[in-house]
């Protein structure tokens, strides 16, 4: 009996271990990093102090409940150095960005902000950069993209690109990956005899003339 309550007490930690993560990654995606914590422990039907006993500042609780994503993070700037063709390199990387971001507002702010509880993230912000920074170099050096382009205007992308938060879940990710072959057709250096690359399919986005009440304009 007294063997079988530790091994009880251990997986009830994992169970809540694991709730408080997958509720953190909801509350943190729909509501951004400004989310409280005791809303994580309600999503999670958890208390304020199991939450803390497990993660004791807010700070722990966004880099693990992000690790996935900063690992696709990783892995995405990795590949596009390795990739022999720097524009397909570029433009992979800022695809798989954009995706990642999408995906939830709470690791698109951890990323782009200097947001005290998510300093974690900075060091893979700078990767990020310094990897588009060579990609920009080589892709240039190829004919393949812009001369005028510039870090900073990938920073002004993703900028940009947060403000897809704002359109409906189910809408977001294609809005997304539109939103990126825009931009990445800007980018790119066509040659004369060069077809543009075909367009993902737009998503079907109505504006709002306030929260929750839709535009009474035509539809398209």
């Amino acid at each position: 009996m007294s063997n079988q309550l530790p091994r009880t007490e251990r997986s009830d930690a994992r169970d809540n271990r694991a709730r408080i993560l997958d509720a953190a990654r909801a509350v943190f995606g729909e509501e951004g990093l400004s989310a409280p914590m005791r809303e994580v422990a309600r999503r999670a039907g958890l208390g304020p102090a199991t939450l803390y006993r497990h993660f004791p500042t807010k700070q722990a609780l966004i880099a693990e409940a992000f690790a996935e994503q900063r690992r696709a993070c990783h892995a995405a700037v990795r590949d596009a150095l390795a990739d022999p063709d720097p524009w397909r390199g570029f433009r992979g990387l800022v695809e798989q960005i954009c995706e990642l971001h999408a995906h939830s507002r709470g690791f698109a702010d951890a990323f782009m902000t200097a947001f005290p509880e998510a300093m974690d993230f900075a060091a893979d912000r700078e990767r990020t950069l310094f990897a588009v920074g060579e990609l920009t170099r080589r892709a240039q050096a190829a004919g393949r993209l812009g001369p005028g382009f510039v870090v900073d205007d990938l920073v002004l992308m993703l900028l940009a690109h947060r403000g897809l938060h704002e359109a409906p879940p189910a809408d977001r990710i294609t809005a997304s990956r539109r939103f990126a072959a825009y931009v990445i057709e800007a980018f790119r250096t066509v040659p004369e005899a060069a077809a543009p690359t075909p367009l993902p399919p737009a998503p079907r986005l109505r504006l709002s003339r306030s929260p929750g009440t839709p535009w009474s304009g035509p539809e398209t």
